[in-house]
């Protein structure tokens, strides 16, 4: 099965308050996953690396052939994707996490940047999990 992924990660301030989206869309476009989580105090960066981690852990239990995972975060898509060399110690360690997470699915993962725009759902989502401090889905 094809899957589609679009993740948000949601900071209130720089660091502040944060929050993660993910939403799981089958090839038709029926969404087969929602889920947010309030993440505490960080930043940006690791919001956004912390929703990827979420949707890779989730991936897990699912059957899945290929995943595209879309972001708007274009620094965090250029990193796991090899373009840009990850220089913070703190996403680092996300950075490694992502690779041993990938290399242990049985099946292929396409990571892209996309507009912001095209990214409500999972940023929606993102801010929801601040506003309410949703804790992480099991």
């Amino acid at each position: 099965m094809i899957l589609h992924a679009f993740t948000d990660g949601a900071s209130r301030g720089n660091p502040g308050e944060s929050g993660v989206g993910i939403i799981v869309k089958d090839e038709p476009g029926n969404t087969i996953l929602k889920l947010n989580s309030y993440i505490g105090r960080t930043t940006n960066n690791i919001a956004e690396y912390t929703a990827l981690l979420m949707l890779l852990e989730k991936m897990r239990s699912m059957e899945c052939s290929h995943l595209t995972v879309l972001s708007d975060s274009e620094l965090m898509v250029k990193q796991v994707n090899g373009a840009y060399k990850v220089k913070d110690r703190n996403i680092k360690r996300y950075h490694a996490r992502f690779q041993e997470l990938k290399e242990s699915l049985p099946f292929e993962i396409d990571i892209r940047h996309i507009r912001r725009e095209e990214n409500r759902e999972a940023d929606r989502l993102a801010n929801q999990a601040i506003e309410t401090r949703t804790p992480p889905s099991a």
